[in-house]
């Protein structure tokens, strides 16, 4: 890897939507000098600058492929100091712990992850709350160290994000929580700790929004 280009490692481990992600954060990457690779070789992971940490699917799945693939140590290692975004499951595997399957996660932001247990609760309108949430919903951001997160930067309170999940973050530090979303009750919908942001919901399938937000983590300087 030329160690002199500025390298955004989207980590494959077999479990992203890849393709999508990689597509939205080279589009937002444009003319900023960036250069985005998707990869699934660990030396690759540790030579770049940023990590996308995509996930898709089960929980369980996720945790096995990522430790199969050999990639799980190289994640850790640049998640101590490196800017990562990890998005949708990606962002649900850097806690402790997951309900779903039982399944410990990478630890690097306590919490654990949850599902959703919406019996009985309806909607405004009357209706009951499916689970997965799957659409469209509004993300309220909460401040972070006492301002709102940088990687927000441009984007507009309450904008809509598009979210495909049953399970949701739920931080032990409040002050780990970057952004909140509401169904059948609040939840984390973004999270943060130091160098690491993170977002259930799809940047890459939430138009200009979400390209902002790529955008924006390409700039950010934790």
């Amino acid at each position: 890897m030329n160690t002199e280009a500025k390298i955004v490692a989207v980590v494959d481990y077999g479990m992203g939507n890849l393709r999508s992600v990689a597509q939205a954060v080279m589009a937002a990457a444009q003319g900023s000098g960036w250069t985005v690779r998707v990869t699934a070789q660990p030396d690759e992971v540790r030579a770049a600058h940023r990590i996308v940490l995509p996930g898709q699917g089960a929980m369980p799945d996720c945790m096995h492929e990522l430790q199969a693939s050999g990639l799980r140590e190289s994640v850790l290692e640049v998640a101590a100091s490196k800017p990562l975004f990890g998005v949708c499951v990606g962002m649900q595997m850097l806690l402790d712990h997951s309900a779903e399957g039982d399944t410990p996660g990478l630890g690097l932001i306590p919490g654990e992850v949850l599902k959703f247990d919406l019996a009985g609760k309806l909607q405004s309108d009357g209706s009951r709350y499916k689970v997965p949430q799957m659409g469209w919903n509004t993300v309220r951001q909460v401040a972070h160290g006492g301002a709102v997160h940088p990687v927000w930067a441009g984007v507009p309170d309450n904008s809509y994000f598009y979210f495909v999940h049953s399970f949701y973050a739920r931080p032990q530090d409040a002050r780990h929580c970057a952004g909140e979303a509401d169904y059948g009750g609040p939840f984390a919908a973004a999270i943060a700790r130091d160098n690491i942001f993170a977002t259930q919901f799809h940047p890459e399938k939430s138009a200009d929004q979400g390209l902002a937000l790529y955008r924006n983590f390409l700039h950010w300087n934790p």
